[in-house]
């Protein structure tokens, strides 16, 4: 639409993960680089981080592109997989065995141990040949625990001088929390390289800006005015991906508007339109607290019962529909709930034990109930989207293998 108009020849703020895109701002360059010297050097295990939008992807697609012809490599973008399908996974990127093979063929029914040892004979192959492989799982936060647990034992693939292979695992922040789970000790301690990509600054999101527009062909037919980058920061916070989100809309407002220079006006009715910003957070501190008399209730029914089973069960039977209708129409930020336990207990603690070793940050909210004493409840993680904390509700659920549901809540405010 806008994109003849300003002389685009594509549109230069899509959200795909295309690695001409890539900026290489001076945390994405660092990052990059370690990644290559990791690769060149075979260290092992390396974990990037970084916020939701910074642009973890677009780093892997740039870095595979930038591989040479001696390394094979593994992208793995679903991590909701069993042992079984992210080793038959691996395998195929290696082009060891089609999809076909891995799903009606001869590794079709193989077991965990028939297809490790498929990939290390794989991999010993490559000895001789001077070539290596590379593993790179993409929203690895969100691995289930057995299957961290495969990869860990994947990494003790090697020879009397080199690893057979390297493992990349990039996710958001969350990560961080997860590798340091005591149940998980034995992971963490074999990353060599650890980075955290950072939001760009003021400089970098119009340095962002620019580049993208340059490699979409852009002239001096279209530019973005300096208080529309002021503006462009402001309510992206200087996270590529709101960046891309926001310029899209303000250049359609310019181009709506025939303006060949793109204001802080342009930006300021994009971000308002797409709910972004210093303005959504306004509004969603104007927004009523989080529903007290439901929850006041919930807390009553939770210390009816000492089980995390039979709190969860039962808040659930007398109220789950109608939180499960809120949590659909707040806006965070939300928690998983375990259970209700009587205050310095050790059953909460233990409780609260297992949610970090689960790989999960740990929340505990104290209801006093007078004559009944404190109880706590127990809370897992904290989330901005009410999808990503199901998603995980129900990696607790399998691995608690307990039939009470885990209900999602509105986490408690300060």
């Amino acid at each position: 639409m806008y994109e003849s108009y300003y002389g685009l020849s594509e549109k230069p703020f899509s959200l795909t993960p295309d690695p001409k895109y890539l900026y290489r701002s001076e945390s994405h360059a660092n990052a990059f680089d370690l990644l290559q010297y990791a690769i060149r050097r075979r260290e092992g295990f390396v974990a990037i981080t970084g916020d939701i939008g910074t642009g973890k992807t677009t780093l892997c697609r740039a870095l595979l592109e930038q591989i040479d012809r001696t390394t094979f490599t593994a992208l793995v973008l679903n991590p909701f997989v069993t042992e079984e399908e992210l080793l038959k996974r691996i395998l195929q990127d290696f082009g060891v065995v089609s999809r076909d093979e891995a799903r009606t063929g001869r590794l079709a029914a193989a077991t965990k141990q028939e297809l490790i040892e498929t990939l290390y004979d794989f991999l010993l192959s490559l000895v001789p040949l001077k070539a290596s492989a590379v593993l790179i799982i993409d929203e690895a936060q969100n691995l289930p625990m057995p299957v961290l647990e495969q990869i860990r034992i994947l990494s003790n693939l090697e020879t009397d001088k080199d690893k057979l292979l390297q493992i990349i695992l990039v996710g958001q922040l969350e990560l961080q929390s997860l590798l340091h789970a005591p149940g998980l000790r034995q992971l963490d301690q074999r990353i060599s390289i650890r980075y955290e990509l950072r939001p760009l600054d003021r400089d970098g999101v119009a340095a962002y800006l620019a580049h993208r527009l340059t490699i979409a062909g852009a002239t001096a037919s279209v530019a973005f005015s300096s208080d529309a980058i002021d503006a462009v920061h402001r309510f992206s916070g200087g996270i590529p991906r709101l960046v891309n989100l926001i310029a899209d809309r303000a250049l359609l407002a310019g181009f709506s508007a025939r303006a060949p220079r793109i204001t802080g006006e342009h930006v300021t009715h994009a971000a308002n339109g797409l709910d972004v910003g210093p303005a959504t957070y306004a509004a969603r501190a104007r927004r009523p607290r989080a529903r007290a008399s439901l929850f006041a209730a919930a807390s009553l029914a939770l210390a009816a019962s000492a089980t995390a089973v039979g709190a969860t069960a039962l808040l659930y039977q007398r109220f789950g529909p109608e939180i499960e209708r809120q949590v659909s129409a707040a806006s965070g930020p939300f928690s998983i709930l375990i259970g209700s336990y009587p205050a310095e207990s050790a059953e909460a603690q233990q409780v609260a034990d297992w949610v970090l070793a689960s790989g999960f940050s740990v929340n505990r909210a104290d209801v006093d109930l007078g004559a009944r004493g404190r109880w706590q409840r127990i809370l897992a993680g904290t989330y901005t989207d009410a999808e990503s904390a199901r998603r995980d509700a129900e990696r607790l659920k399998a691995a608690a293998a307990i039939d009470g549901r885990v209900v999602i809540q509105p986490a408690r405010e300060p």
